[in-house]
């Protein structure tokens, strides 16, 4: 009987829905304290995901600095919208 892989999941910070992982974006506040967008979804430090609907985007800006524990800067904010406007975010 073959095994079925476990897809994970992951709560998104402006709509908190529950979607697969790889169709998420994640941002990562960095050990050093920056805020930055991981497209990898690997780097270490504390991760918050966004889906890639521009109402979501809009709701978690608000929520991403207390889900970060620190603030976000609007070059990341920017970044995370320009590449919502580009489709090159999952």
């Amino acid at each position: 009987m073959p095994r079925i892989k476990k897809i994970p999941h992951r709560m998104c910070v402006g709509c908190r829905e529950m979607k697969p992982k790889k169709e998420m974006t994640r941002v990562v506040r960095t050990p050093e304290g920056s805020v930055e967008v991981d497209l990898t979804g690997k780097r270490s430090g504390r991760g918050a995901y966004i889906c890639s609907k521009t109402e979501c985007l809009q709701k978690a800006i608000k929520r991403l600095e207390k889900a970060l524990q620190c603030p976000v800067g609007r070059e990341t904010v920017e970044e995370l919208k320009q590449g919502l406007m580009k489709g090159l975010m999952k």
